[in-house]
């Protein structure tokens, strides 16, 4: 297979460009012939491949599976127009429909007329969400769902996933909201089990597992190049699609139990605007907001990272405005909260985008094949569905992740923990609620212990090191104390404290010098601290000074007046100090 283009290969795709969505790319006059070529022929494999993939999510979430296809048309559209991103692909993903089946199921019987209302509902104040945080500029809002976190919550809504698509292959209902009653739900129902629907379903999740583990690597023996095949082996749920349901239609196999997907009308449901209540809109009020961050923190980290490889660049806040405008439009078009999907992405990447109009054009095949071809999927098995999302979820379960983070980092493992153990026994909102809480404590926590250090000179240099890790000079007269953290209420009377302990150990003490290289912020308490502990000090005739401050940090202690009355001095450096202190001993002497 012919090895496509990228976008290192168009310098004047590179930098800027992408940041102001498609209208942007066209009215610079960048976008040419060459171009449109490529993006219409990666539009055309992506859409081929996205139709089991947007049935299955519109299965997960509980919807009519032609929603699926209406959430992967005029969102992907409004995302092209507006997003920041060239290559992230927006659609029905499975943690957002995951989301949204664990909303309405509750309230509303899943397929009705009145769930399909609610999932409208959610789509649009999702969009809403996701627009007011763009006009308040608050992208910086996905820094608070760590990795940690992030990773934990999609293992453990992975889980709930595969465990919920067991009916698809098995035809046993499994319902829950969480872990304990999901396996409840399993067994209960065991007298369901359909073998003909088991056979069929591990079929189907056998070969679309082995097809997209192993499959790309058979086709690289047989010769073909790497970026061929892996697009190939994308293309086997396509093939798969075609196989099962001509296979399906042939042998009769749904009249021997085994479920088809049927007629999909394509005309939009009749909705009953009336019927709303506030009461309504107040309970799906916390899910949208949850959607919205989480689809947020997802789709920024999937444009960041093929932006990097693309040389390109991703505005959080644009993504915020691109993202709202592509929920608003899958609110009109009756379809569910939509995000940018990594499986969606990478397919799109892999076929060749260069730019948003891949993603447009997607939209354009997608809606024709809506309109002209969905009468073919109609003996479609919906155990291949099922199999889809199983095979698609595995990959988002992260088990590697505790044993490295428990090497690494603690406070982060815990968090890890308890957001899976939240999401598996408490359900999504509250799992996810207590692993920000839990990494909240871990922060503050350490925050609380802020490492300090003695430091001295390391002879021959001017550099000042922790005398644990250094043979270095120290001076009887002298205390040097770097503190590698902010001063903030959570830690200031502990740095308090830790810098008098200290004082008592030195009897000849006549300066304490802080380092605050590593003081990157000082709130009220901190400042205050300072000020309490520069008296205490006076009173035993010890000298506070202060060295290496950075700027901004240094402004809000001269805004108090505290450099005023700080008893020593500031130094620009930590060796200016002590050179000045020693001269300043030796002369008194």
């Amino acid at each position: 297979m012919k090895q496509t283009s990228t976008p290192l290969d168009y310098p004047e795709l590179q930098g800027t460009t992408m940041r102001q969505g498609l209208w942007g790319l066209l009215r610079g006059g960048i976008y040419n012939r060459q171009l449109f070529k490529q993006d219409a022929s990666a539009a055309l494999i992506v859409s081929l491949l996205l139709i089991p993939q947007s049935l299955a999510y519109a299965l997960l979430a509980g919807l009519p599976l032609q929603a699926g296809l209406y959430a992967s048309i005029l969102p992907a559209i409004a995302y092209a127009l507006f997003g920041t991103s060239g290559v992230l692909a927006v659609g029905p993903v499975a943690i957002t429909s995951l989301l949204t089946f664990s909303a309405l199921s509750p309230i509303a019987v899943p397929g009705s007329d009145e769930y399909v209302l609610l999932a409208i509902l959610l789509a649009l104040m999702s969009g809403i969400c996701l627009l007011l945080m763009s006009l308040l500029r608050m992208g910086f809002l996905a820094n608070f769902l760590s990795h940690p976190v992030m990773s934990a919550f999609v293992s453990g809504a992975a889980i709930m996933i595969l465990l919920g698509q067991l009916k698809g292959i098995t035809a046993i209902p499994v319902q829950g909201a969480n872990l304990p009653d999901q396996l409840i739900s399993f067994y209960q129902g065991l007298g369901q089990l359909h073998l003909s629907t088991l056979f069929l379903g591990s079929v189907f999740v056998a070969f679309l597992y082995w097809s997209r583990n192993y499959l790309a690597q058979v086709l690289q023996k047989w010769g073909l190049k790497k970026t061929g095949a892996a697009l190939l082996a994308r293309m086997a749920p396509l093939v798969l699609l075609v196989v099962a349901t001509l296979g399906v239609g042939l042998m009769g196999l749904d009249k021997q139990g085994i479920q088809i997907v049927g007629k999909l009308p394509l005309q939009l449901p009749s909705i009953e605007w009336q019927s709303i209540k506030l009461s309504t809109l107040t309970t799906l009020l916390p899910m949208a907001m949850m959607i919205s961050l989480i689809g947020f923190a997802e789709s920024v980290a999937i444009a960041r990272t093929f932006a990097a490889k693309r040389r390109q660049q991703v505005n959080s806040n644009r993504e915020l405005l691109g993202l709202g405008m592509a929920n608003l439009a899958a609110g009109l078009s009756a379809s569910l909260p939509v995000t940018g999907g990594l499986s969606r992405t990478v397919l799109n990447n892999d076929a060749g985008a260069l730019t948003p109009m891949a993603s447009f054009l997607t939209a354009i095949a997608m809606g024709v094949i809506l309109l002209f071809f969905t009468g073919w999927l109609y003996y479609l098995p919906q155990a291949m569905l099922s199999a889809v999302i199983i095979v698609a979820v595995l990959s988002l379960i992260e088990w590697r992740q505790l044993p490295h983070l428990w090497r690494y980092s603690r406070e982060d493992a815990w968090s890890w923990i308890a957001t899976l153990s939240g999401v598996l026994l408490l359900g999504l909102e509250l799992g996810l609620l207590l692993g920000v809480l839990v990494s909240l404590a871990a922060w503050l926590a350490k925050n609380s212990r802020p490492h300090m250090a003695v430091v001295g000179l390391i002879k021959g240099t001017e550099h000042y090191r922790n005398r644990q890790r250094y043979n270095v000079e120290l001076h009887p007269a002298i205390l040097s104390l770097r503190i590698d953290e902010s001063l903030m209420f959570a830690n200031a009377q502990e740095v308090e404290q830790q810098i008098l302990k200290e004082v008592t150990l030195h009897s000849q003490l006549r300066h304490v010098v802080l380092m605050g290289s590593g003081i990157n912020h000082i709130d009220a308490s901190g400042v205050e601290m300072l000020a309490q502990l520069n008296g205490l000090l006076k009173e035993q005739g010890i000298f506070l000074h202060l060295s290496e401050i950075k700027g901004p940090v240094l402004d809000k202690l001269k805004l108090v007046a505290f450099v005023k009355a700080l008893s020593g001095d500031v130094f620009l450096t930590q060796h200016q100090a002590m050179q000045t202190l020693i001269r300043v001993e030796e002369e008194g002497k």
